[in-house]
């Protein structure tokens, strides 16, 4: 052993160590560089990953390790991508004349926005209902006993997916729900993210010791965001094919403001029924077939007739790493350049591509009034700065700009003219864009979009509007830190 010691220490060794490694470390520099040119398609991007591998080359080739390869959203996004499309097309063929008529009375009813129907069926991204009751809950106070009353009262089947479920007082109540309707044999089915979901602690045993099926959505391996792309961050409750839950609010009690936590949370969640419960039902069993393997017919008591009469004619947008197209910014790209008159936008991330800068932009230089409510203290110090560096080229342009100040403002919500509401759990930002499961409801309904935009006007009262000529004088270590963390947004 010295002796190999010895000959690995001597002095002719050295040389030709710090050669090879050298000829080693330029080989793995430039397959890297060469891998990243080839896998991503946005220049942007590309260029992000390469610059932080020259200047910090350790923790360059550790973020782009874990946070930059495309290898697991092509060997597990691509086969489940066609199956769902093809799953998808077989649904909509047996819809197809019906809804082939109802985009005709959309187009009577709401003009230009059926536009965004279009593009969504022609996508296969969407199918148009239109017999649907549709419910605007503000915050947790409203939603979780919507959710509770409507879970004790399932007959048949309750089917959960979402990005977080916490075991604390409203996900321990539901828990003990789903545990009371297993007993009287009522099917389960839960699907949570296994990052999202890292204080779900026990309640997936205690599902399944009852008889529930309970899969985790992309399995983490370390207890660490190593597997932090292409995450489940869904929010879907169906139950019996007929009443179904969609929007922003998690399972967690954060969503409820009575007191027991110092931040007043913010958010917005909808409660449906009708037809529109039919692609809800279709998203999720996409998504547990992803997990399961088990298929289901498109037949009762999973898919149901609602019976319902009415014109709130609403498209489910679901999207994902398994889409061709990034459907959600398409959907919000493509509302803001239909609109009229105004556009009243309310997002906690907000790190707009390019497109939606340039379309805000526009909109507000065509005369449009264009409103964001902002956070004034975001929950992720890099997100928060990076979004203020979008603010000045917003102003500029007419953009109305808004900070709340009541707490953190967790909602994704849009509302165009009077006529169209978006309430999804999607964020102004890649990972949303493209890497996480998202999904939304589109509502041509002047109703709905009526209570959103009080919700909107409401949530002005406690907001402070960012003037242009403060702003562009904020001072020079704000502004850096600003472009700093701009330079990370093709990460984020």
């Amino acid at each position: 052993m010295k002796t190999l010691i010895g000959y690995l220490t001597g002095t002719e060794w050295h040389p030709y160590i710090k050669i090879g490694s050298s000829i080693l470390l330029v080989l793995i520099f430039i397959g890297l560089v060469a891998t990243i040119l080839l896998e991503n398609r946005n220049p942007v991007k590309a260029i992000a990953y390469i610059l932080l591998l020259v200047f910090i080359p350790v923790l360059g080739l550790i973020v782009y390790y874990y946070l930059g390869r495309d290898l697991r959203k092509k060997r597990r996004f691509t086969l489940k991508g066609s199956k769902d499309e093809g799953l998808f097309s077989r649904y909509w063929e047996s819809q197809r004349s019906e809804i082939e008529q109802m985009q005709l009375e959309l187009r009577q009813l709401a003009g230009n926005k059926q536009e965004l129907s279009a593009m969504l069926l022609n996508t296969r991204q969407s199918v148009l209902s239109k017999n649907n009751q549709v419910q605007l809950l503000i915050n947790g106070e409203e939603k979780f006993p919507a959710v509770f009353s409507a879970l004790r009262a399932a007959k048949h089947h309750i089917h959960i997916e979402y990005y977080m479920i916490a075991a604390d007082d409203v996900g321990n109540e539901v828990t003990e729900i789903l545990i009371e309707k297993l007993k009287v044999g009522v099917q389960v089915r839960l699907l949570y993210d296994d990052m999202g979901s890292d204080r779900i602690h026990a309640i997936p045993k205690r599902l399944k010791e009852h008889g529930a099926s309970v899969y985790p959505f992309s399995p983490v391996l370390v207890d660490f965001y190593l597997n932090a792309n292409y995450r489940n961050h869904r929010k879907i409750i169906v139950i019996d094919g007929a009443v179904g839950f969609v929007g922003g609010i998690n399972l967690d009690e954060r969503y409820i403001n009575n007191g027991k936590h110092a931040t007043f949370w913010r958010d917005t969640h909808l409660r449906i029924e009708g037809d529109a419960v039919n692609i809800l039902q279709l998203q999720f069993l996409m998504s547990y077939r992803y997990c399961s393997k088990e298929v289901f017919p498109f037949a009762e008591p999973y898919f149901v007739r609602s019976g319902l009469t009415g014109t709130c004619f609403t498209d489910i947008v679901a999207s994902g790493p398994d889409s061709e197209w990034p459907v959600a910014m398409q959907t919000i790209l493509m509302a803001i350049n239909i609109a009229k008159r105004r556009i009243r936008i309310t997002n906690p991330y907000f790190i707009p591509t390019e497109e939606l800068l340039t379309a805000l932009q526009m909109a507000a230089l065509a005369g449009k009034d264009v409103q964001l409510i902002l956070p004034l203290k975001g929950d992720s110090y890099i997100v928060q700065h990076a979004a203020l560096s979008y603010l000045k080229p917003l102003l500029a342009a007419g953009v109305k700009i808004f900070f709340y100040t009541r707490g953190f403002i967790h909602a994704k919500t849009m509302v165009v003219d009077d006529n169209l509401a978006w309430v999804s759990s999607v964020n102004f930002d890649n990972r949303s864009f493209y890497l996480n499961c998202e999904i939304g409801a589109l509502i041509y309904d002047k109703e709905v979009a009526g209570k959103l935009n009080r919700a909107f006007e409401d949530d002005l009262l406690y907001a402070v509007p960012v003037q242009e000529t403060r702003w562009n004088k904020r001072n020079l270590l704000k502004r850096f830190m600003d472009a700093v963390c701009r330079l990370l947004t093709p990460l984020l």
